[in-house]
């Protein structure tokens, strides 16, 4: 029973799962040709791609046995989710910069170690990144700071 609750068993099963979900998904879509392919040629070979992986998982896991699954951490889970809502509902109101600080500080609430200026420190990587790439690089239309940038 044990090798059916390793952590590479039920990886494997995951990767069925999301193989079985896009297959269904994208029953629907026109399959096409090799030559000429439809728009669901994509998503078919690849749910046979991860439905391929999810089976040599498993019965590797099964054959080897790996690692029992840990209990979840669910401080972490939350305080990451609960960041990236907080940026999802501040980025058009408030812009990247407001919504990518809050987004760094909440999630790194949830870690074991909390030190301040290693978070300050993200905070100042991140928004010259961010500012670099998506404003500056790319051209986008996003405002740093709503209303002065």
């Amino acid at each position: 029973m044990s090798r059916f609750l390793s952590k590479d068993f039920l990886s494997g099963l995951m990767f069925i799962a999301f193989g079985l979900v896009a297959l269904y998904v994208g029953q629907k879509l026109a399959l096409g040709t090799t030559v000429r392919m439809g728009p669901g040629y994509v998503p078919r070979m690849l749910s046979f791609i991860l439905l391929g992986l999810g089976g040599v998982i498993c019965v590797v896991a099964l054959v080897t046995g790996s690692e029992a699954v840990e209990r979840p951490k669910w401080k972490p889970i939350t305080m990451v989710t609960i960041g990236i809502i907080c940026f999802a509902l501040l980025f058009e109101r408030a812009g990247l910069l407001p919504a990518l600080i809050v987004l760094v500080f909440i999630a790194s609430l949830g870690g074991e170690e909390f030190k301040i200026t290693e978070v300050i420190g993200n905070m100042v990587v991140l928004a010259i990144l961010c500012t670099l790439v998506f404003k500056v690089g790319l051209g986008m239309n996003i405002s740093i700071v709503r209303g002065v940038w």
